[in-house]
């Protein structure tokens, strides 16, 4: 049985995020509809993780198994064909058999997009909020560094989101102030539902409300979602890196 390795970028505008569902568009029927084209074979497309709807992916990692030899350069080529242009295939390798791209995983990390200006360009990609010309980064980088080691993240997944485990590992966390565009990058062993997208928006709020990481801390110790601020837009949000 050969295992094949893919890295997969995707605008997630249009789509329903990643995970298969009934009647809904998402990335991964989209990609394992393109592999049953070209193999004739039904496979099980298996993902490093799910993203939301509207989510974006810049490394996105799946792997599949499949009794037959490819041509991997010709069949990457035929992918990319066959997808359409919001969702391409940036590389294609084969792996150990035993290699699974959601457990093997050692962490994923995430960046988000804030523009503080008005553009048609970022519109799609980016969060506009022009209040954080008004913050200032050194405390938002502060105000973070109380979600660095392990903790419950109850308060910043959805209601009734599932693991029951909700504790992860935040490796790294960090705020890059740009011009136009700011960035906000996390690197974690893993995410919960809703996540990233919470984390940003509490941040946010404790620091135009003159809140520091003791802000933070309580919002976690609670283990509620009430107890955190309101989530930014999915389409600011990109997986970045799976690191294994």
């Amino acid at each position: 049985m050969m295992n094949y390795f893919l890295t997969i970028k995707y605008d997630g505008t249009n789509y329903a995020g990643w995970q298969i569902q009934n009647n809904a568009i998402t990335v991964q029927q989209t990609v394992a509809n393109a592999v049953k084209i070209l193999t004739k074979k039904e496979i099980n497309l298996i993902g490093s993780g799910r993203t939301d709807a509207g989510v974006h992916s810049l490394g996105q990692v799946a792997n599949f198994r499949i009794d037959e030899k490819l041509d991997l350069h010709k069949f990457q080529h035929s992918m990319n064909a066959l997808l359409p242009n919001d969702i391409s295939i940036a590389e294609m390798r084969e792996v150990e058999e035993s290699f699974h791209a959601r457990f093997d995983a050692r962490s994923r990390s995430y960046l988000y997009l804030i523009s503080r200006l008005k553009s048609p360009f970022y519109y799609k990609y980016s969060h506009y909020y022009p209040r954080i010309s008004k913050i200032d980064f050194k405390t938002l980088n502060k105000i973070s560094s109380a979600l660095l080691g392990e903790h419950d993240f109850t308060s910043f997944s959805k209601k009734n989101s599932e693991p029951e485990d909700k504790r992860c590992t935040v490796n790294e966390i960090h705020w890059r102030e740009g011009k136009e565009i700011s960035i906000f990058h996390i690197k974690a062993n893993r995410f919960l539902h809703g996540m990233v997208r919470t984390v940003v928006g509490t941040i946010l709020f404790a620091a135009e409300n003159g809140h520091d990481e003791k802000y933070i801390l309580n919002v976690l110790d609670k283990k509620n979602r009430e107890a955190a601020d309101e989530s930014v837009p999915a389409k600011g949000l990109f997986l970045f890196k799976v690191r294994y």
